[in-house]
């Protein structure tokens, strides 16, 4: 890390210790509970849309999400802001667009010495003032030095894996200390590892249960290998995958039910969610296309709800978009801190959204396949750049079918109404050129969209 960034960082970390700002205008104030709110994200890894009864799930049961989403809101357009996974953790933790971290590109392999920089200021970094916090599960930002272990990057704690469950060699590691990491279990069983990690979250919630805290429960499943705990072997009609996504259930249950039993439930903001849509199993609902999918939804749309009794609106299902970058800006608004000086956020605070049933904050969303803006989101409409197409991300763009979408009307993305609406296409390739002259400075590598038919439009990806 230079000079620069090292000064960058102090600073950074000095202003958010700085001082505790006051609440911003009356309508955040109502958004505050009288207590400043611990934070829990449970962050599964290629759960797909309709992988979850609150939207439509059918070979799969999950009642105890189907609870949380009575007892709170459902984020029917919400997005993780990658359709992969390292990128999408980047894009979590510093409310960011995984571009800006230099992270965009595929997903860290076990050879590969990158991760993400020191100088990004994280969630755990941005509450320091207030909260204790803890990463608990898969990690998969850099396993080497400098970026591993994550407590360099702001948790007091840290429980989990450094990749994959797929990928090899494959440890549990623990750590409390930026300066020090131990392995705890060499070659870990798949199956114990969801039990693992809600016994650590467990043990962190119950220490911590009287002051402030933040937690990223990074469950590992379910990715394939979908392998479930004994005690789930087989109960859902949707093979290991569904016996995954059911013991992922039942740990929201009892992570919800201890929360009652602390009588910490009104203080608790938990949300659920995913870092991207299914990959070779589970389902995307009806929407397009699946993890990697190129600039349709189901890569990116995810499952969120939304949860805290008294704050949070009960039984209330939501189409306002978001994106997970913005949980960085939310919860320091909630926390009543300042978001981090100095640093350019792309995430908003959807406080509002979450706490009164407001409309989205975004005028727009990005989406991103690698380092490729592919398309954008506004509440409304989508326009789409680019689709794989016979092993490659094809480009839509100068071929005479420009893809745009009314998504209040077909969120699958079946059919392009650009030829009804040439007013609305050509804002909203305003829109993308706009962000193209933004983001493509900050590429690392060309872009990998095949449209030798425009000028500078690409070759095949390699």
């Amino acid at each position: 890390m230079s000079n620069a960034q090292t000064s960058r960082r102090r600073l950074l970390k000095s202003l958010l210790a700085g001082a505790v700002l006051p609440l911003a205008g009356p309508a955040l104030a109502r958004s505050v509970p009288k207590r400043v709110p611990n934070f829990i994200v449970v962050f599964c890894d290629d759960l797909g849309f309709g992988d979850i009864g609150a939207n439509g799930a059918d070979l799969v049961k999950t009642p105890n999400l189907d609870r949380m989403a009575a007892e709170g809101t459902v984020f029917t357009d919400f997005y993780a802001s990658a359709n992969l996974c390292t990128p999408s953790r980047a894009g979590l933790l510093t409310g960011r667009y995984p571009i800006r971290t230099g992270l965009a590109k595929g997903v860290i392999m076990q050879d590969e010495a990158r991760g993400l920089p020191l100088s990004e200021v994280t969630i755990p970094e941005a509450l320091k003032q207030t909260h204790k916090s803890a990463l608990i599960g898969k990690w998969h930002l850099g396993h080497t030095a400098p970026y591993w272990p994550p407590t360099k990057h702001g948790f007091d704690y840290f429980y989990g894996l450094p990749y994959s469950h797929d990928m090899v060699p494959l440890s549990v590691y623990e750590s409390s200390s930026p300066d020090a990491v131990k392995t705890v279990i060499e070659k870990p069983d798949i199956a114990d590892l969801q039990q693992q990690f809600y016994g650590q979250a467990e043990r962190f919630i119950r220490a911590n249960a009287q002051r402030p805290f933040f937690l990223d429960l990074a469950l590992s499943g379910p990715h394939l290998p979908s392998e479930p705990s004994a005690d789930y072997k087989g109960r859902s009609a949707a093979g290991d995958y569904g016996d995954v996504v059911e013991e992922i259930d039942a740990i929201v249950g009892r992570l919800l039910a201890l929360l009652r039993e602390l009588k910490i439930e009104n203080d608790t903001l938990v949300l659920f969610t995913s870092d991207n849509g299914p990959w070779f199993e589970g389902s995307a609902g009806d929407l397009r296309q699946r993890k990697g999918g190129g600039g349709y939804d189901g890569g990116y749309r995810v499952p969120m709800l939304a949860w805290q009794p008294g704050t949070v609106p009960a039984g209330r299902k939501s189409n306002a978009i978001g994106m997970s970058i913005d949980f960085l800006p939310t919860f320091c608004a909630m926390a009543g801190l300042p978001a981090p000086q100095g640093v350019t956020l792309d995430g908003l605070d959807i406080s509002d959204m979450l706490t009164r049933g407001g409309a989205t904050p975004h005028s727009e969303l990005l989406l991103f396949n690698d380092e490729d803006v592919v398309a954008v989101r506004t509440q409304d409409w989508k326009y789409s750049v680019a689709a794989y197409y016979r092993g490659m991300l094809f480009g839509l763009e100068g071929r005479g079918y420009p893809q745009l979408y009314d998504m209040r009307v077909d969120r699958s993305e079946r059919y392009s109404v650009a030829s009804r609406h040439p007013d609305i296409l050509a804002a909203m390739q305003a829109r993308m050129g706009r962000a193209r002259a933004t983001f493509d400075p900050m590429r690392q590598g060309p872009t990998t969209i095949f449209a030798p038919w425009l000028k500078g439009g690409g070759a095949a990806p390699h």
